[in-house]
């Protein structure tokens, strides 16, 4: 099952209908309508906005009632789904290794004030900081392997809801783990292989992933703030008349305070098509001050470690639309980085913005946060068949024609947006595995079939009745018989 992103028409087909069937195998409880109905958010026309309109589609070939029946006592099997993902062609950077990110987006429901297990989820405000918001909604934990180059595709791997009293950290440790575990159980990974990168923006505790994920083959990449402080290696020791316990931290580097600043081990400078000219500084064995709180308050050891990283800022002349922008700095978790090591590391973090416009797609496309479900579980189980409908859709990009608008560019074949892949997967449907069983016709005859509930009460009146005639009429022949 791992080919490559640009396989052959006929192996790319294999693989779409192989993942379907097993996607249909996950589904344990109204499988059939489950099925249709991820067939029908595929091929559905437009945007999708309300789930009933799923119903019009030609692939969906049962009752909204039926559908909604589903979304409320269906059952996917998410641990089969994850290991079916993790399972398929995988996707890599310029030099073949594996990239993730993870990222949280939100399900908003501040209107509903019945449904268990929200949070206040953080969200952006367009006029600055001052005008952020705190939602009442589901934040779902996503994880995606990313692609080479400027596209808008990712291979979704996995989701978690994050609950009430879970930790954020210790939710996206134990995520991250089992999606690398699953990796090199597919067979993604080899002994011997460049470690996996995982990226992340600014919120994560990069530091504590690194240490907890430490036995793994991974490398941590995640972006700092701008008032955060780090520290130097104390250097060797230093014997002094009064003696005294050696230092553990060396020298400050603050970096909103350029005059703290030390020779950097690495400098580089390189021309780019959308940011002009992106200069970078790195920093070896630079780390920070660990405190007692948070995720390290049940530290066991008498003393905090002290976690050795790389100190990348990142500089480019303009943003796209000649914005002004601000420097990047980010904490790599493997130190001795050389000029084109520190290069991967931006750039790959660079293409963390690939998730940006899947979670755009997800929700104005598939309409992932439309439906006004109730109940948590429910909104599980809705998201689980979004990401299958994405990834069918990834599997499906080289066999797809360009159904485009006459005002939009032609596109190359296998270059095609999600947008574009979804206005031509009704064509490329009737060719993979349609597992789905046909419903029943409806009945033919007059009034309700005769399964029908009134009906069986009709026939159980009308015998009723039978008997009771029928022993009158026995009785009164007794009757007779008994006077002559």
């Amino acid at each position: 099952m791992s080919l490559p992103v640009d396989a052959p028409t006929g192996d790319a087909l294999g693989v779409l209908s192989h993942f379907r069937v097993e996607f249909y195998d996950c589904l344990y409880k109204r499988g059939d309508a489950l099925f249709e109905l991820t067939d029908a958010l595929l091929c559905a026309d437009g945007p999708v906005k309300t789930l009933v309109e799923l119903c019009l589609a030609a692939e969906h070939r049962r009752g909204h009632g039926a559908m909604y029946a589903a979304l409320d006592a269906g059952w996917l099997e998410p641990t089969r789904l994850r290991r079916a993902l993790a399972s398929l062609p995988l996707p890599r950077a310029a030099n073949g290794r594996i990239v993730l990110a993870v990222d949280v987006s939100n399900w908003l429901r501040p209107d509903a004030p019945t449904s268990s297990d929200r949070l206040f989820c953080h969200c952006y405000g367009r006029g600055g900081r001052g005008s952020d918001q705190f939602v009442p909604g589901w934040p779902y934990s996503l994880v995606a392997a990313l692609e080479r180059g400027r596209t808008s595709w990712v291979a979704l791997l996995d989701a978690v809801r994050l609950g009430p009293a879970d930790d954020a950290t210790a939710v996206t440790a134990t995520q991250l783990r089992q999606v690398v575990e699953r990796l090199i159980l597919a067979g993604h990974w080899h002994q011997g292989d460049a470690d996996i990168l995982i990226v992340m923006d600014s919120g994560y505790d990069g530091t504590r992933l690194a240490h907890v994920l430490a036995d793994l083959p991974v490398e941590i990449v995640v972006r700092i703030r701008s008032d955060r402080v780090m520290l130097r290696d104390p250097g060797p020791p230093r014997s002094t008349p009064r003696g005294g316990r050696p230092r553990r931290h060396g020298g400050v580097l603050t970096l909103a305070k350029p005059d703290t600043w030390h020779t950097p081990h690495t400098a580089t400078s390189t021309r780019t098509t959308r940011y002009g000219k992106a200069n970078a500084l790195a920093w070896d064995r630079m780390h920070p001050r660990l405190q007692r709180r948070g995720p390290w308050l049940e530290y066991t050891d008498a003393e905090l470690p002290v976690l050795h990283g790389t100190l990348i800022r990142l500089q480019v002349e303009h943003l796209p639309g000649e914005r002004e922008a601000k420097p990047l700095w980010l904490w790599s978790s493997t130190t001795s980085l050389t000029s084109d090591d520190v290069d991967v590391r931006w750039q790959v973090f660079l293409r963390r913005f690939d998730l940006e416009h899947t979670f755009r797609f997800l929700k104005q496309t598939l309409g992932w946060t439309r439906p006004k479900v109730r109940r948590p579980d429910t909104a599980d189980l809705w998201t689980w068949l979004v990401i299958v409908a994405h990834t069918q859709l990834r599997l499906a990009r080289t066999l797809a024609a360009d159904l485009r608008h006459p005002w939009e560019r032609p596109l190359p074949q296998g270059k095609l947006t999600p947008a574009r892949v979804r206005r031509g997967f009704r064509h490329i449907r009737p060719t993979t595995a349609l597992p789905a069983a046909v419903p029943k016709p409806p009945y033919p005859g007059p009034g309700r079939p005769p399964g029908s509930k009134n009906r069986r009460r009709a026939t159980r009146h009308d015998v009723g009745k039978t008997v009771k005639r029928e022993l009158t009429l026995e009785a009164h022949q007794q009757k007779q018989a008994t006077a002559s």
